[in-house]
């Protein structure tokens, strides 16, 4: 009986450990997914437990320097141009306030879905956030919140 106890914390344990990466997540589709909580959240309402053990291999553990305090210097809004008349907010976004984030750039990619890929100092990928059923007001919030200021790059 302990053997099996044991069996089965050592397995529990082994698949908390388990981290996918990025693109294995976004695959899975957690990308905009960040805080472990929100897999918590989400347990109260799926019950599959295949989808809540991917969900915790995708997230970050949340506390007071978890990713929330991360900060990124630009960010790609990536789109397919084809695509783009059934993302009327990211059109938005793109028309009207993309002149407000000078270290955004945007990049068309063909059959690509509205995602944007956030980058360090030295442009390197970091974090890829889908934005398919974002408000352009939620973009513009959540860009605020993660790039740094202009004049601090």
């Amino acid at each position: 009986m302990w053997k099996l106890i044991y069996a089965v914390i050592l397995l529990f344990v082994c698949s908390r450990a388990e981290k996918l990466s990025s693109k294995e997540c976004e695959e899975l589709g957690f990308t905009g997914l960040a805080l472990c909580s929100d897999c918590n959240a989400l347990a109260e309402y799926v019950k599959d437990q295949e989808l809540l053990s991917d969900c915790k291999k995708c997230c970050a553990e949340d506390s007071d320097d978890s990713i929330s305090k991360i900060i990124y210097s630009g960010a790609v809004l990536e789109v397919c141009m084809r695509k783009l008349v059934f993302y009327p907010e990211v059109v938005s976004f793109i028309e009207d306030e993309k002149e407000k984030f000078p270290s955004v750039k945007i990049q068309y990619l063909f059959n690509a879905p509205p995602k944007l890929i956030m980058l360090d100092d030295a442009g390197q990928h970091k974090e890829i956030i889908r934005i398919d059923n974002w408000k352009r007001e939620h973009m513009l919030e959540f860009l605020r919140a993660k790039l740094k200021p202009i004049s601090a790059i």
